[in-house]
């Protein structure tokens, strides 16, 4: 019997398939340049799966979700939110931002986007006057980042996000020295902890390749004040690239580091 191969990624709306969501889910396709799938009003996804496409992108109206045969995940702000609201509050003991050194105006390299916990709240410290671009190696992941941030309300003390589907290494590589104060790595952690599904689903489609010292060196010509890592605690994430962690609170199970800028 004659079977296709399934699509890697393709879009298609909700249940609600009205004139506006159809006409949203084919923007999305078309910005991303991936095939639309139309879909009847009752009919499930869960067949399409595996058979029709490893992977899916359905838009609705909570924006863009990534589904795959064990799961799905959306954009959310989340924790990212909550750091927002106490930064908004005065409050200056972010652990990211205490490492990184960030002030209203300067320009953040994140290159390892994922859903952009950390790059949202570069871009209320940065404020209106600064540039956060986050990098994102999976474009399944990058789609469903870009979508989310483009639909949150960031407010008007913050910069948009610029997000760019793009490997971290070899885009370090096209940029002029000293071109971003700071330039950030969270490479995902690789013993997976007890945690949600839709976290197992993101960790298959993020990218696993190791931090090198290479990319930090490159990170290093780029940035004009520190290059971030971010690792987990009880592993030798940071140590391996030549970093020595900060002191850290006992109870967090991350961990940061810095290295200066090259001078």
């Amino acid at each position: 019997m004659f079977s296709m191969t399934p699509l890697p990624l393709a879009v298609t709306t909700s249940t609600k398939t009205d004139a506006p969501t159809v006409r949203e889910a084919r923007a999305v396709a078309q910005r991303w340049n991936l095939p639309f799938l139309p879909r009847r009003s009752s009919e499930g996804i869960a067949p399409w799966l595996g058979t029709k496409v490893d992977a899916l992108l359905v838009v609705g109206g909570d924006g863009v979700t990534l589904w795959e045969p064990q799961g799905s995940f959306g954009f959310h702000a989340g924790m990212a939110h909550l750091r927002r609201m106490r930064l908004r509050q005065g409050q200056r003991d972010d652990a990211f931002l205490k490492v990184a050194e960030i002030v209203p105006g300067d320009a953040v390299l994140d290159c390892t986007l994922g859903l952009a916990q950390d790059a949202l709240v570069a871009s209320l410290a940065v404020g209106p006057t600064g540039r956060v671009v986050g990098l994102e190696k999976s474009l399944p992941l990058c789609i469903v980042a870009a979508e989310g941030l483009q639909r949150y309300d960031r407010g008007a003390d913050s910069c948009a996000i610029e997000v760019l589907h793009a490997d971290a290494h070899a885009y370090l590589k096209t940029l002029p020295s000293r071109s971003f104060d700071v330039v950030f790595f969270d490479p995902m952690f690789a013993k997976p902890k007890k945690a949600q599904p839709a976290f197992d689903v993101l960790r298959r489609f993020a990218e696993h390749a190791p931090l090198t010292l290479e990319a930090v060196e490159e990170g290093r010509r780029v940035a004009r004040r520190w290059v971030v890592v971010k690792g987990a605690r009880h592993t030798d994430d940071l140590k391996k690239v030549g970093i020595q962690p900060e002191p850290t609170s006992r109870f967090s199970d991350v961990i940061w580091g810095r290295l200066p800028a090259l001078p």
